[in-house]
């Protein structure tokens, strides 16, 4: 391996932008290659489901094109290009016959989004959104079109119901669960949220799946379980993310639900960090962007060699459902304790105490989402 190799970061989301930044701001010069196999456009994620609220296409969501981003940060980058395979012995990475050697490697890759295979001939109208491009491909199949179905009733499943409606298209939420958000708010909380956007108009089919999707005129007919039918043009997907390992694994990586990186973000390979949706950062997979930025900042540190853990502090999530807002800041998996809720119609306190009465994790929505920063300051950090 030459000394000179760049540090190459595989991604160019927001986590493998976000890590070039943190770089940039410590070392204007270090050679940084960034490649990805979409078109490198700079934006963030979140604000996906803020579009149709907003009014924005794809090309007004992004921030820079992969030129831009080129010049802002001095910095190379491979757009459209697909990793093979890595060489952690080699320290390269294989794009098809080429060999591409790395001083450091950071797999900053993501996650897929979990694909239901389901009857009938409609798949073709059903579309998953997981970056800018998927984004940008939905919005040219919803031109002229007004209903949308969407199966999961998860954090994205809502907030794309509520943009979805904000944006004037009908809408029918689908999902096995009996409420909204089920692994990630307890169901005073999931039930406060149903409510408020059926009340702006989102139908909800709760407790069935999808069984069949059918072609029907130039749209399609869901058939449920329960054996309701109901029909639409276009069909969203939101029923999960799966951190993407395989390539890792088959360099012989250690995973398990993600990347396994200890705290520095090292995965088991020398000189091979994970970052993002894809990393498992000692047994947590967080899928949000405040523990990506804290996590941007110390792995910059440590490529540029000052080895640095990273410190999450406590990081709530914030729902993008205005309709009904909503916070939540998860009791670390397995806490023992139990939620204490206060209802007043949409306004829900719902607070996770262990048995000596400390506050390990929360949900608020409506009025009592604005207590999320006071409810921050009391909840213990992640270890």
């Amino acid at each position: 391996m030459s000394q000179d190799a760049p540090i190459v970061i595989i991604g160019t989301g927001l986590s493998g932008y976000s890590l070039a930044r943190e770089i940039r701001k410590q070392d204007k010069e270090a050679p940084v290659l960034m490649i990805t196999a979409d078109d490198g456009h700079s934006y963030s994620k979140p604000m996906l489901s803020t579009g149709f609220t907003k009014g924005k296409n794809a090309d007004e969501l992004a921030q820079a094109d992969a030129a831009g981003m080129v010049e802002q940060l001095n910095i190379e980058v491979r757009t459209h290009t697909t990793i093979t395979g890595l060489d952690p012995a080699g320290h390269c990475v294989m794009i098809g016959d080429e060999r591409l050697a790395y001083s450091k490697l950071v797999l900053a890759w993501g996650a897929d989004v979990i694909r239901i295979p389901l009857e009938g001939e409609g798949q073709e109208h059903v579309y998953s959104i997981n970056d800018l491009m998927d984004y940008r491909a939905f919005r040219q199949a919803l031109d002229g079109q007004s209903r949308v179905a969407i199966m999961g009733a998860g954090l994205i499943g809502c907030e794309f119901a509520n943009d979805l409606r904000n944006g004037g298209y009908e809408v029918d939420v689908i999902a096995p669960s009996d409420t909204a958000m089920p692994g990630l708010v307890p169901p005073a909380a999931g039930d406060a949220v149903v409510e408020a956007l059926t009340e702006e108009g989102v139908a909800f089919h709760l407790e069935t799946v999808v069984d069949r999707i059918d072609r029907q005129d130039k749209g399609v007919r869901l058939t449920l379980a329960n054996g309701e039918t109901v029909d639409a043009d276009r069909v969203i997907s939101a029923v999960g993310l799966r951190p993407r390992v395989d390539l890792a694994q088959a360099a012989g990586l250690q995973v398990n639900r993600g990347i396994v990186v200890d705290r520095a973000l090292q995965t088991s390979a020398e000189d091979i960090y994970a970052l993002g949706d894809c990393a498992e950062v000692d047994g947590h997979v967080l899928l949000y962007v405040l523990p990506l930025m804290a996590s941007s900042r110390a792995l910059a540190k440590t490529l540029l060699g000052t080895p640095t853990e990273v410190a999450y502090g406590v990081m709530p999530v914030m729902v993008k459902t205005p309709c009904c807002p909503t916070a939540v800041c998860p009791p670390p998996a397995g806490a023992e304790g139990k939620w204490h809720i206060e209802r007043d119609g949409r306004n829900v306190r719902a607070l996770f105490k262990d048995a000596a009465g400390t506050l390990l994790g929360f949900a608020v929505t409506g009025d009592y989402a604005m207590e999320k920063q006071g409810l921050s300051k009391e909840v213990p950090p992640i270890h």
